[in-house]
């Protein structure tokens, strides 16, 4: 099995909602524990799927890191305890704190992010804008649909009106004049291209009454177990929270929240949860090598 292949076969709204959940926490709280668990598990879940995630992306997000931690202490100074003086000004271990939990709290955001986008593609996407609301789902799929066409249109016009001479781009001002005779064939084409797609639509019956609706997900039971465990997990989470269980103070000086035994409940809820797709193709890979092994 290559790469993370559970969430492709689930459906797009429960993928939607996990998505929400392990974020969610990580957006209204800097509690380090949080963080770190978020980072290493979006982090190690997106080695499941390395063949789509290029190394370049990890160096990227690597640089960015470093840049975010060592930029708060260097511009804030807040804190009690001062490592040392650079130019005058106190480079503070609060503030280093401060600086490399927030760059590990935008990283994983960022990695979560990149995963959601390889999962959820245009038709997933289209699928749950269609279950909240039909037009939206349309009015996407058209934006979809004619921006990348107006784009190719308009460079076909350019590339045409280059070819006649009609401009020059090293020239300033035919590159005005040419960009707006492009501009000016591209709208004309995007309206006449506009009224000939409403009629095609109405000729279609789009608007005459209620359409029947097919969808080519199904919500099986693996979907019904990811959407009710993501659920109860963050319901654990927000519960701890609500109690000030991760209330965390970084100035002047460093408090964490005392350890109770619903904050350790929290704590283990979201760390399942944030390596829930690891865990999930750890199942997967065992349960097809023992169907394998059974033929």
């Amino acid at each position: 099995m290559k790469g993370n292949e559970t969430f492709e076969r689930n459906n797009p709204a429960s993928v939607f909602v996990y998505y929400i959940c392990v974020v969610a926490p990580v957006m209204f709280t800097m509690n380090p524990v949080i963080i770190t668990l978020s980072l290493v598990g979006s982090v190690f879940s997106s080695f499941i799927g390395q063949e789509r995630i290029g190394v370049r992306f990890h160096i990227y997000m690597l640089i960015l890191f470093a840049i975010m931690t060592a930029a708060n202490p260097i511009f804030y100074h807040n804190g009690e305890t001062v490592l040392f003086v650079m130019n005058d000004n106190p480079i503070t271990l609060e503030a280093t704190i401060y600086g490399t939990v927030s760059a590990a709290a935008v990283i994983s955001v960022l990695y979560r992010s990149r995963s959601f986008t390889l999962y959820m593609t245009s038709d997933r996407l289209l699928y749950l804008f269609s279950i909240l609301s039909s037009k939206a789902a349309l009015i996407l799929t058209m934006a979809l649909r004619y921006a990348p066409l107006y784009a190719r249109h308009a460079r076909r016009v350019a590339d045409a009106q280059r070819a006649a001479g009609l401009y020059k781009e090293r020239n300033m001002i035919d590159d005005i004049v040419g960009g707006g005779r492009v501009f000016s064939a591209t709208a004309t084409w995007a309206l006449e291209y506009g009224i000939v797609t409403a009629a095609s639509m109405e000729a279609r019956g789009y608007g005459v009454g209620r359409r029947t609706r097919y969808s080519p997900y199904a919500f099986k039971h693996a979907d019904i177990v990811l959407t009710a465990t993501s659920l109860l997990l963050l319901a654990v989470i927000i519960t701890a929270g609500a109690g000030g269980s991760f209330d965390f103070t970084f100035y002047p000086r460093i408090v964490a929240p005392p350890a109770t035994v619903l904050t350790s409940a929290a704590y283990t809820a979201y760390g399942i949860l944030s390596f829930l797709p690891a865990i999930l193709t750890v199942i997967e890979v065992v349960r097809w090598k023992y169907l394998m092994q059974k033929i």
